[in-house]
């Protein structure tokens, strides 16, 4: 979650990440977060601040783009292409 600025609160961050491991691409996606704004310090709302939602295949990567390794910002919009299939 960031909180862009002029937000009372963290608003959800979405990025896709081609690591393998969870641990790894949820500090890639912190260290991709804090540059776009402020990082959320502590879970809101039940929400942790970071959270991978769900491995991606390499099928979906391949059909996406998104090289291993690779870190693409999403955006605000909640990713349903992403999480497909």
């Amino acid at each position: 979650m960031l909180q862009p600025p002029g937000e009372p609160k963290p608003l959800l961050h979405y990025f896709a990440v081609g690591h393998e491991d969870q641990g790894k691409s949820e500090w890639t996606a912190v260290d991709w977060a804090g540059r776009a704004g402020r990082v959320a310090e502590s879970p809101l709302d039940g929400q942790e601040p970071v959270e991978a939602i769900r491995p991606l295949s390499l099928t979906k990567m391949k059909t996406l783009g998104l090289a291993p390794g690779e870190v693409r910002e999403l955006g605000w919009r909640h990713p349903r292409r992403w999480l497909t299939g």
